[in-house]
């Protein structure tokens, strides 16, 4: 099996730390501080090779900041493919709040993109070898709404399959391309459709008009406590999430990102690879900050909840 290529065009160092109460004015005292190469597709990447298959990070940064993001993803070992650009990588915060158990997370824009480096960033995906790539995040300032849908249409004529969590036009215009996977959250997906989608038959039937209309091969829906929607050729199905104390939500749509593409490149079928995605995005949020899931917790889950889909309206 080939590596899984993901994207990210605007990754983070993601900083997190604790505070016993966050305030205005007063200075914050923290603790429990730490730092992590972060952004959707190194969040993929990393967890896939966490759940024991092989990825390659190809990842735009800059400047000081872009300079110890390098040096983070080196100290973790994941396998990259880096493009500099003269804009310099964001730094993002995450705070948990000890006397209430809240989080609060801090996230920049980022840096603009030059024509010429988001060229280069098309050029690259062109010339890699690979039956999965995924591309995770929002288009950072600079780069034309029709992006994703470039790299959708060239992946679609060599035979590759293109799975894509963003959001937005850039989605829309995919879509239009024809990709493999989409995963919105239920904001998300009625940002798409265009309305609100209050009932399970609504969304289901949305999903499955996506899928029935040639735009995407699979769809799945995050849904939070409610656990998520999956929607293929051969209808909808919904996958509750176990009773949990949650601590952090960073990274859990990412990790079942990661997870569902790791499952249909091994050859799982859309249902088995959608139970591992489930429990890969539940078991991030038993982690604090900004700590991705471990292996065992999901293996754990997906044990515990192997057998629980249902086909929509059983």
């Amino acid at each position: 099996m080939k590596p899984i290529v993901t994207l990210t065009l605007n990754p983070a160092i993601d900083a997190s730390c604790e505070a016993e109460e966050v305030r205005p004015i007063r200075k914050i005292r923290t603790s429990n501080e730490g730092y992590e190469p972060g952004g959707g597709g190194i969040n993929v990447a990393h967890v896939i090779r966490e759940l024991g298959g092989e990825a390659l990070a190809v990842y735009c940064a800059g400047g000081l900041t872009g300079q110890a993001f390098d040096d983070m993803v080196d100290a973790i070992g994941l396998p990259r493919r880096l493009i500099r650009i003269e804009g310099v990588t964001r730094v993002s915060h995450t705070v948990y709040e000890r006397s209430t158990g809240q989080e609060y997370r801090f996230v920049p824009e980022g840096p603009e993109f030059r024509e010429d480096e988001w060229r280069t960033v098309l050029a690259e995906i062109e010339g890699l070898e690979a039956d999965y790539v995924v591309a995770s995040g929002s288009l950072p300032h600079g780069v034309p709404a029709d992006f994703y849908a470039r790299i959708a249409r060239s992946l679609r004529a060599r035979g590759a399959r293109f799975v894509l969590d963003t959001a937005g036009e850039p989605l829309r215009q995919a879509l239009e391309a024809g990709v493999h996977l989409i995963k919105p959250n239920l904001g998300e997906f009625e940002g798409l459709v265009g309305r609100a989608l209050p009932e399970p038959a609504a969304q289901e039937a949305a999903a499955k008009r996506l899928v029935d209309d040639g735009r995407c091969e699979i769809v799945t829906v995050s849904l939070g406590a409610e656990g998520g929607l999956l929607a293929t050729a051969d209808g909808c199905f919904r996958l509750r999430v176990p009773a949990i104390e949650p601590k952090s939500a960073v990274g859990a749509g990412d990790a079942f990102v990661a997870a569902m593409t790791l499952g249909l490149a091994e050859g799982r079928t859309p249902e088995d690879a959608f139970t591992l995605a489930v429990a890969a995005g539940t078991a991030t949020v038993l982690t604090m900050g900004t700590e991705l899931c471990r292996r065992a917790d999901v293996l754990r889950i997906y044990r515990q909840i192997r057998g629980e889909l249902v086909a929509a309206g059983a």
